[in-house]
């Protein structure tokens, strides 16, 4: 069974059970997956589903942020719930040293040599561990790499 069908059926579920919390994140997520198949008129594969989730995860962590400075705790509350729903959806991921070591060996392999190379460095990274782990720390595994 792939990824969206899961999904779907998680969402069935979610009618039955009238949790309408998740039920409301599924269907955004659902929503999500289906502009994409319109706009590029493509069927999405596990990839591409974790993908968009792996978006919207970074969205409800951004809004996280901004609704705590803004002192929101029923806001912080209401995205935090969601956030738990759709990392549900992502493989495990990896952890920081498993990352550094992965970022390390990569460069290795490009042979990238100072901050210069970073996007080289990042591209290649981001066609690896796409999924696999949390981009910002990627990012700051890569930064910390390339600093001589």
């Amino acid at each position: 069974m792939s990824l969206k069908d899961q999904i779907t059926e998680d969402m069935k579920t979610a009618m039955r059970a009238k949790d309408a919390l998740r039920l409301l994140t599924i269907r955004g997520l659902l929503a999500a997956c289906k502009q994409r198949e319109v706009d590029e008129r493509i069927v999405l594969d596990d990839a591409a589903v974790i993908a968009i989730v792996d978006k919207l995860v970074k969205q409800r962590k951004d809004s996280i942020t901004q609704f705590t400075a803004g002192n929101r705790p029923d806001l912080v509350e209401k995205e935090a719930a969601e956030l738990v729903v759709l990392e549900g959806y992502l493989p495990q991921r990896m952890g920081a040293d498993e990352v550094a070591a992965e970022v390390a060996a990569i460069v290795a392999e490009l042979g990238a040599k100072g901050p210069g190379d970073m996007g080289k460095v990042m591209g290649a990274v981001k066609t690896r561990l796409a999924g696999k782990a949390d981009m910002a720390l990627v990012s700051a595994a890569v930064k910390r790499a390339l600093t001589p």
